[in-house]
């Protein structure tokens, strides 16, 4: 039976993390002979995306739909295809289109939450994810996607208090506790912030946000050693630290964040 599986978006979305999330089944009409050929057109289709190749992977789930038109969750990995190469409206037909074949199946509103995101439409990315909590109120993913776009709203504390909730129902999810992190930082609780940091890197050394972020807090505390080491294993990891528009606009880190690791990148 062909694979439907929904990736995880908001933060992840800039990553293009991939992770196996929903799982559903065709009608009973459809033949082995289709069926092993949706199977093989999915397989291509997540190869391409771990490869970064959005634009294939889309050419293969709109193969998948053509065969499968009822397959919500080829809708809704079109629709991820197409958020990573930034076609959010067309994303978001995708989405609605998944949300009208499985209206009660939470990734394709967790995926349209991370495209309204992207288009700066926080209320509405917002009232995606309280939809997601009413399916299941245990989702960590809707918190931490919710905590975003309240800090898109400028809400730091409301985005705390989901971020919070997030890792007390996911202890390991990384990136709910370097959001939690980042807004500590932001409301002014800088000692605290960086602990969590530091904490956060002890156990995922090689998580580039995390060093990035320990670079800029370090730099502006004046602690110019401890910065550039971080910086050279966040640099290693992934490059795009190096630009402050990615940090700023498509990573989302709250300003003070941005303006700190400006002043360290202005210096290099």
């Amino acid at each position: 039976m062909i694979k439907l599986i929904g990736i995880f978006l908001s933060l992840l979305l800039a990553f293009g993390w991939v992770t196996p999330v929903m799982a559903q089944t065709q009608p009973p009409n459809f033949t082995p002979e289709q069926l092993q050929q949706g199977d093989e057109l999915a397989n291509k289709a997540f190869a391409a995306t771990n490869e970064g190749d959005f634009a294939t992977a889309e050419i293969y789930w709109t193969q998948i739909i053509e065969q499968f038109p009822t397959n919500a969750g080829a809708w809704s990995n079109r629709g991820n295809s197409r958020v990573s190469q930034n076609k959010l409206q067309a994303a978001l037909t995708d989405y609605e289109k998944a949300i009208e074949l499985a209206p009660n199946v939470t990734d394709p509103y967790l995926n349209r939450g991370a495209a309204l995101e992207g288009l700066g439409k926080w209320v509405d990315a917002i009232a995606d994810y309280n939809h997601v909590l009413e399916l299941d109120p245990n989702d960590a993913m809707a918190y931490n996607n919710r905590g975003n776009a309240k800090a898109g709203l400028g809400k730091w504390g409301d985005a705390i208090a989901d971020y919070q909730k997030a890792t007390k129902i996911a202890p390991n999810f990384a990136f709910a506790r370097a959001n939690y992190a980042l807004a500590l930082y932001e409301t002014s609780q800088k000692d605290k912030a960086i602990r969590e940091m530091r904490n956060i890197v002890r156990k995922y050394p090689k998580f580039a946000d995390m060093r990035a972020a320990l670079t800029a807090a370090y730099w502006v505390d004046g602690k110019k050693g401890e910065a550039e080491s971080n910086w050279v294993a966040a640099y290693g990891l992934d490059t795009r630290y190096k630009d402050i528009n990615w940090v700023k606009n498509i990573r989302r880190w709250p300003p003070s964040m941005v303006a700190a690791l400006d002043k360290f990148l202005k210096l290099q």
